[in-house]
Formats: C-alpha cells, structure tokens, sequence
C-alpha cells in the first residue's frame, strides 16, 4: 500500500521482488475502472485512500501502458546487517 500512496519505497530487495507481482495486478485491475474493479481493490488494501489513488490518478496515467509500472533500482548494502536495499518505484 505505501508504494501506491508514496510512489517511492526504499525496502530490502527480497521485499521489492515481493510486492513487484502485486502491485502489478492491483494498478492493472484498477485499469477498468467498474465496480467490481473497485471491489477487488477494496478487499486487497485497507485504505479508502489508495483505492482512490488507483482508480482516479494511476489507471488514468498508465491507461496506453501494458505492463511494468514498477522499476527497482538497486541502492547498496544496509550498514547493520548488510541486506540488500533498493528503492521500489512507479514508472
């Protein structure tokens, strides 16, 4: 959910690669903009608000777009226990 509010996350890799397939599917549901479209968004964030992001600012944005609304961008290593962090970010 914060990367539909934020649009920018700084996480672990393992994270980003996680949530990638995710919000994906939840920006490409957001797509149709019916009912059950908002529905299906309902169910899967507990926030009004990024049900609302999705379906009225980034089904509009990427409406000619078919896929790949996420980039990640590799950061370096965490300085506590050497994870690796990246920035997770819609396109």
């Amino acid at each position: 959910m914060s990367i539909i509010l934020f649009e920018k996350v700084r996480t672990t890799k393992a994270k980003a690669k996680a949530v990638k397939p995710l919000v994906e599917k939840m920006i490409t549901i957001g797509k149709t903009s019916t009912l059950t479209a908002r529905r299906k968004l309902s169910s899967f964030f507990y926030s009004a608000n990024a049900v609302k992001k999705v379906l009225e600012d980034l089904a509009p944005r990427y409406k000619d777009r078919k896929g790949g609304y996420t980039r990640i961008t590799t950061l370096g290593q965490r300085q506590g226990d050497g994870a690796e962090m990246v920035q997770i970010e819609l396109v």
